[in-house]
């Protein structure tokens, strides 16, 4: 009687917890926005004036507190599918990834609004982490060389492309935070990719 032939490794499924995790923690980010917003609707709630104020030293504080705060729920519910959807592909190749794209972006975006944004503004809203986000997708896979984040990048740019309209100057909007958080997730791409960040190809036995 013959042996039996050996079968191929097989890999195990990650767990479901695991699949799960980028989109929790993602979303505990959003529903701690929407939570502000309902807070924000009791009259004489100030939080609407703690966004980044160029050029004035407590509009520093807005840096962090910004992407927490909207002008309203229509203002938040543009914000949120794409910073859930972006942010969660983000978080997908790593928890620290997501966080450090998120503090890179968060800091040029904030920093570039606080020193060039039109005096006399005060400028709220994720739409800068969103615009991070996106350019960081487009441009990791440059950095990274990596040819399976190219073609991501590729689809992504067809489906959120349009936003990338934002980045032109008009009225009533936070331009500037666009454009900054665009450069701030290619800056992140090159600072995290260009020193190894992306992941190692996988090894058989």
């Amino acid at each position: 009687m013959g042996l039996p032939s050996p079968s191929e490794p097989s890999v195990p499924a990650p767990p479901t917890s695991d699949l799960l995790r980028p989109l929790v923690v993602v979303g505990v980010l959003v529903a701690a926005m929407w939570v502000v917003e309902v807070i924000d609707l009791v009259p004489g709630t100030p939080f609407d004036s703690w966004g980044i104020e160029p050029r004035q030293v407590d509009g520093l504080l807005g840096i962090p507190l910004a992407p927490f705060l909207h002008s309203g729920f229509g203002h938040l519910l543009a914000n949120t599918l794409s910073f859930l959807v972006l942010g969660a592909i983000i978080a997908s190749s790593s928890i620290g990834t997501f966080v450090r794209v998120t503090v890179i972006v968060g800091l040029v975006s904030g920093l570039g609004t606080w020193l060039l944004a039109a005096p006399g503004t005060v400028h709220l809203g994720a739409s800068g982490l969103v615009f991070g986000y996106l350019t960081y997708l487009l441009s990791r896979g440059v950095f990274a060389r990596n040819l399976l984040w190219l073609a991501g990048g590729a689809l992504l740019l067809l489906v959120y492309g349009g936003i990338l309209w934002g980045l032109l100057p008009r009225p009533g909007v936070s331009w500037t935070g666009h454009v900054f958080g665009a450069v701030g997730g290619v800056l992140a791409a090159a600072v995290l990719h260009r020193r190894g960040d992306a992941p190692a190809p996988a090894s058989t036995p």
